[in-house]
């Protein structure tokens, strides 16, 4: 279960309980700090918490203003320099080493638009988006109302926005910088002039869940999908015997289908990351030839490079389109170099190599990382 879906899993609990509520957002981030603007953190007037909005050094502080602006009724946008050394209030020490910049906002049970309803219409939407936030305004201009308006664009355009913010839909700078949200994943903070007064906005991106399909649903598979499942990944598990391929033995999967070998060529596998474990030379390479020819960024194959190598052979491939495929997208033998034996090592190796590979990002240690371990989020100024 994803932090997203544990959020709105509590907000549902919290709302039939007629319990107030509100949400924590980390907007901005100057320096290094654990979290990155999109953190959320859902607080009752009770003080009990779903979510983070750091490592646990600003919750304690947090959840007290968080219970101040639902007693106020008012947004309220909180600022934590964790560069001061000096300052032990919120038990940091040399801490982060940054600026971290909170939203607090009361909810209201009764807003189909409030923020959390804005969140689980993305989680039913099907392709990434970039969801603008105000969440600070000049003090002279009168827009305090403008705080906590939000703005939903996908690639195709706009599918959630407010009255006020409709004055900014045509303006070029801000559709450029969603289009590069979009694009890179970087979140960005703008400066917006509007006709009624300056404001800020944070742009992130939120993703749709990672598509995984594995073929085969022997014992190996199963601490495969739990891992998995535990990121929040929509797995779906196919096998061609069905005393293995049963809901029972995989409950954490969104689907488990039973797929003879005759049927895979049928798939639609979209683009979805494919592990073959199937331990069936057959399976597994009718898989391959469904996986190869679509868009599939990872193909993962278990066992050793022998079999890899005789399975490539068989679908009549050159050698540049098997060493193009080996060099991008067929990973064989499959996981990173944990050194795993057990099935649950073996799934860590995996489920580390899909993420990295989804991250664009290595798998070596961070601290041969050169430069920052966040992508600097982008702030710059936009003129409406």
């Amino acid at each position: 279960m994803t932090e997203l879906q544990r959020l709105l899993l509590a907000y549902d609990q919290h709302r039939a309980a007629a319990r107030p509520c509100a949400l924590a957002t980390v907007v901005e981030v100057l320096g290094s700090a654990y979290r990155r603007p999109g953190a959320r953190m859902l607080v009752t007037d009770d003080g009990q918490l779903t979510g983070a909005i750091s490592g646990g050094c600003l919750e304690g502080d947090a959840r007290q203003r968080a219970r101040q602006a639902i007693f106020r009724g008012q947004p309220a946008l909180v600022t934590y320099d964790t560069r001061d050394e000096d300052d032990p209030r919120h038990g940091l020490g040399p801490g982060c080493q940054g600026v971290v910049r909170i939203l607090l906002e009361p909810l209201d049970f009764a807003a189909p638009d409030n923020p959390v309803e804005l969140l689980r219409s993305f989680a039913q939407h099907p392709e990434s988006t970039v969801l603008v936030t105000v969440f600070e305004t000049d003090a002279a201009s009168g827009l305090l109302a403008a705080v906590g308006q939000r703005q939903l664009s996908t690639a195709t355009g706009v599918v959630h926005t407010t009255p006020f913010l409709t004055q900014l839909t045509e303006d070029s700078a801000l559709t450029a910088a969603i289009q590069s949200t979009l694009a890179d994943g970087t979140a960005q903070v703008l400066d917006l002039e509007t006709t009624d007064g300056s404001i800020r906005a944070v742009l992130e991106r939120l993703t749709p869940p990672l598509r995984l399909i594995i073929y085969g649903a022997g014992n190996d598979a199963q601490p495969l999908v739990r891992l998995a499942a535990s990121l929040g990944w929509h797995i779906t598990v196919l096998d061609g015997r069905p005393n293995l391929a049963t809901v029972a033995r995989f409950p954490e999967a969104a689907e488990v289908r039973v797929v003879p070998v005759a049927a895979i060529p049928d798939e639609n596998p979209g683009e979805a990351y494919a592990v073959l474990l199937s331990h069936n030379y057959a399976y597994d390479l009718a898989a391959l030839a469904l996986h190869i020819p679509a868009a599939t960024p990872y193909i993962g194959l278990l066992g050793p490079r022998l079999k890899a190598a005789r399975l490539l052979d068989e679908l009549d491939l050159s050698e540049a389109e098997i060493a193009q495929l080996l060099s991008t997208r067929l990973h064989s033998p499959i996981g990173l170099d944990l050194g795993s034996e057990t099935p649950e090592e073996i799934a860590l190796a995996i489920v580390a190599e899909i993420q990295a590979k989804h991250q664009q990002r290595n798998g070596r240690p961070l601290r041969e990382r050169a430069g920052t371990v966040h992508v600097p989020i982008r702030t710059a100024p936009v003129s409406a």
